[in-house]
């Protein structure tokens, strides 16, 4: 009841129902539904166990990583180039406030 009666082409919402929305002529209606239970059915996945080296999105490396840090090496210059400016800035505010 919310809703605008018009509905245009972005709205998420008509997206959504229409999506979930089946046809009993559509021939893979069945193939649909007994993928999506399966889905459903096995959702839960194996977690890597032990630690791995930080990143930007916080992802966590998938239960088959052997452990072996194989990139150039840009995540540990982009951590550490923050950790210096963060540093950088407490320094210039400490020293800015140091004779009051």
């Amino acid at each position: 009841m919310g809703k605008d009666f018009t509905r245009s082409t972005g709205d998420v919402d008509l997206e959504k129902y229409l999506k979930e929305k089946t046809h009993e002529d559509d021939p893979m209606a069945d193939y649909l539904c007994k993928k999506k239970a399966k889905r459903e059915k096995n959702a839960v996945y194996p977690k890597y166990k032990g630690s791995w080296p930080a990143n930007r999105f916080n992802i966590p490396p998938g239960y088959r990583w052997d452990g072996v840090d194989r990139s150039n090496g840009f995540e540990k210059k982009y951590f550490d180039s923050i950790n210096n400016k963060k540093a950088f800035a407490e320094a210039a505010h400490k020293w800015s406030v140091e004779d009051m």
